[in-house]
């Protein structure tokens, strides 16, 4: 979900108000640079302050929160973690199961992150027995934001086999198990669930919206867009790090594939490494008030500098948008074609041997061929021999203040919008604008153990 988007349904009748269960897997907005609010995942009702609403959100872009007000102003469920949830490249399975008939207030509201229950919080208010809460009622429900309001807490992330249960309160058993030889938490892609009136599975293959189960009860994208990604719980795509952002200077969006630089200078990086294998990405360069500042290319990972240009920093090799040169502990020479706006960069990586090439709108700078570089012929590169065998390198960028950049790892998006003709990828890893080289693949995590 982009960060203006959220969909929206009204039941046609009530379902059932005592028991129900949320389930969600999720990447991307758990936190928020500080004074933000953080990223609703469900939601309903009509008002704020005095209710009804329930929600199940990121409070203060951190702690996971679940929390009911009624019409009559009480709030009989305020739950928070303690646990923080600052990872947001990984993929988290949330379940929230609901059952006031339950004899035992903590039985009554259970969270789940990642097939464990949390049980350390900070707000423990549970629900009297057999109290109807506001979900499942006939105003109105929303995934990825807020229902009262519906302008802010926004969740700006992607999400997957969203399933809602009226009627039944599962285990986060239902719909993951762990891995016997990894030991992590992996999805169940078909639960076996009783949906009842209000159930409905979306988001489980693609960016539909049509309810997968047996109820057709179907939503609605009221807001923003709605993009299709090859990132999922199986597979998990390298994208930009918010968490590694140089005393704020840059603005994430689109699930942190989209960067805005806020100060002059910050370099920023990916949340994947790598120290062997071969690589591609691209990344379409959108110019404002920054002009075309801009450096892209790689950094040894245990060495990054954050505080300034890629091409100053003497563990980092890039590509300059001004003059086309390269750039490596500030010194530069003659490479290709300067960029600007509209430019996909597309980054050859060879890992193995530490070798990096440039392409502008498809075409390899410095005369390099896509057929030399499957061949690992480094003669055209624009850099090799970086750094020792076995180093981790990291995809960095860095900018000019008001300068954007839309990266893609391979899920075929620029942002929201999507590649305008897929080029080949013999490793089926990813969805590209231009031809990847033959024997080069994602920047994700089966990519990464190929």
């Amino acid at each position: 979900m982009a960060s203006t988007t959220y969909l929206t349904r009204t039941p046609s009748s009530a379902g059932n108000r005592k028991t129900f269960t949320f389930s969600a897997w999720i990447k991307g907005q758990t936190r928020n640079p500080a004074g933000t609010t953080g990223g609703t995942l469900f939601s309903c009702g009509t008002h704020i302050s005095n209710g009804p609403m329930f929600i199940i959100d990121f409070l203060n872009g951190q702690n996971l929160r679940v929390e009911d007000t009624l019409a009559d102003g009480s709030q009989p469920i305020n739950l928070r973690t303690n646990r923080v949830f600052r990872d947001t490249n990984a993929w988290y399975h949330i379940v929230v199961a609901v059952d006031t008939t339950q004899g035992t207030s903590t039985d009554r509201v259970k969270i789940y992150v990642n097939g464990v229950q949390e049980t350390s919080l900070s707000h423990t208010t549970y629900p009297n027995q057999n109290i109807d809460t506001s979900v499942n009622n006939t105003h109105l429900h929303v995934i990825g934001s807020r229902a009262a309001g519906l302008t802010n807490k926004y969740f700006d992330g992607c999400m997957s086999h969203v399933h809602f249960v009226d009627g039944t309160a599962y285990s986060a058993s239902t719909f993951g198990s762990t891995d016997s030889t990894t030991g992590e938490w992996k999805i169940n892609t078909s639960p076996t669930l009783t949906m009842g009136t209000n159930g409905f599975t979306i988001l489980k293959d693609g960016n539909t919206i049509t309810d997968q189960s047996s109820n057709s009860n179907n939503w609605t994208l009221a807001g923003g867009t709605l993009t299709k990604t090859e990132d999922n719980p199986s597979n998990v795509f390298a994208t930009m790090n918010p968490l590694d952002n140089q005393n704020q200077g840059s603005t994430f969006t689109a699930g942190n594939t989209k960067l805005e630089w806020n100060t002059n200078n910050k370099n920023n990086f990916a949340t994947l490494a790598m120290n062997a294998g071969k690589y591609y990405w691209e990344m379409k360069y959108v110019i404002t008030t920054g002009g075309t500042n801009a450096m892209i290319g790689v950094s040894k990972l245990d060495t990054r500098q954050g505080d300034d240009w890629v091409g100053h920093d003497s563990t980092a090799w890039s590509y300059y948008a001004s003059d086309g040169n390269k750039y490596h502990s500030g010194s530069n020479s003659a490479y290709g074609n300067s960029w600007a706006v509209d430019d996909i960069i597309g980054i050859a990586f060879d890992a193995d041997t530490r070798t990096i090439w440039f392409s502008k709108n498809g075409t390899w700078q410095n005369s390099a061929t896509i057929s030399e570089i499957a061949a690992g012929t480094t003669t055209n590169a624009a850099y090799t021999n970086m750094g020792t065998a076995g180093e981790f390198f990291i995809p960095c960028m860095s900018g000019y203040d008001g300068n954007k950049a839309a990266f893609n790892f391979g899920n075929g998006y620029f942002s929201t919008t999507a590649v305008s003709s897929a080029g080949t990828n013999a490793s089926n890893l990813g969805i590209f604008e231009y031809d990847v080289p033959t024997g080069y693949t994602a920047l994700c995590t089966k990519g990464l153990n190929e």
